[in-house]
């Protein structure tokens, strides 16, 4: 669908159906040589453009205090609703020399991580 349709570019949503395809997404975007920007920092470790999402861990974090509240006794419904409030932005410039793309200098100092 993604060659047929001939996108711009490529947002691919938080999602666990893309998340568990992340691979065959990444090489699917390379492949047809179309910019894709991912929520999870795991897609550009295998071949993704960039990703910007919250992190996970810091997700993964607050979902453990919650447990061990509710193990000591609280009800969830009394648990505060946590937003999330660190993004991660992480770029691969592999894919981004693969693309033809040159990623400004200014995204690549803001970058939590970059892939060479």
């Amino acid at each position: 669908m993604i060659a047929r349709e001939r996108p711009d570019a490529l947002l691919v949503a938080a999602d666990g159906f893309f998340a568990s395809r992340r691979v065959q997404l990444a090489n699917s975007a390379a492949r047809e040589r179309i910019p894709a920007s991912y929520s999870q920092r795991e897609v550009p470790a295998v071949g993704g453009l960039l990703s910007y999402g919250t992190s996970i861990v810091g997700s993964w974090h607050q979902a453990g205090i919650n447990t061990g509240n509710i193990l000591k006794g609280a009800k969830p419904g009394d648990l505060p609703i946590v937003q999330s409030s660190k993004f991660e932005l992480v770029s691969n410039l592999q894919t981004a020399r693969l693309l033809d793309l040159e990623v400004p200098p200014t995204l690549l100092g803001r970058a939590d991580g970059v892939i060479e």
